[in-house]
């Protein structure tokens, strides 16, 4: 059971480097969609994900299509604020590998592709007067958490001593 996080088209670097150093803290694997709004050399990208990236599992797909081949049966969700059912009410705990899609900063996901698959569309609540959007960084980290909470935290640890540990 694998959680994988998967950005449509992302264009912030510190946005991506920021998840990839919630992908190494959780073990779960980054897909890139293409085309990136970025270079994967940019000094921000590497800063955001400081000294992370060799301890990232990231695989590239050249489009959505590309994307969707890989995927094979695998489990898909598409996180939206077009959605009708919370992140939190799905059961990920079922052994299987969890894919959570989340669209570019600027525009989301694919209409058309949401609408061909609104049954795996997840919210995450929040007032929409207020705000258009969460930060996408701040997203993936409240979906892939939820998923490893009802999952147990497989393979991280729960807690862990320091040789100079404030709290002992």
């Amino acid at each position: 059971m694998t959680n994988h996080i998967v950005l449509f088209e992302p264009q912030i670097p510190a946005n991506t480097g920021n998840i990839a150093r919630t992908c190494a803290a959780t073990n779960s694997p980054l897909h890139l969609i293409e085309p990136l709004g970025f270079s994967t050399d940019d000094k921000h990208l590497k800063r955001a994900g400081l000294d992370y990236w060799n301890d990232v599992n990231i695989t590239y797909h050249k489009d959505l299509e590309a994307f969707i081949n890989h995927l094979g049966e695998h489990s898909l969700h598409l996180i939206t604020k077009f959605a009708n059912q919370t992140y939190s009410e799905v059961d990920y705990a079922d052994e299987k590998d969890h894919y959570f899609m989340f669209g570019k900063e600027t525009t989301g996901l694919p209409e058309e592709f949401m609408r061909e698959n609104t049954e795996k569309c997840l919210r995450i609540p929040m007032n929409d007067e207020h705000v258009r959007s969460l930060n996408l960084s701040n997203t993936v980290a409240l979906v892939v958490y939820e998923a490893l909470r009802q999952q147990n935290f497989p393979q991280l640890e729960l807690q862990h001593h320091y040789e100079n540990d404030k709290i002992d």
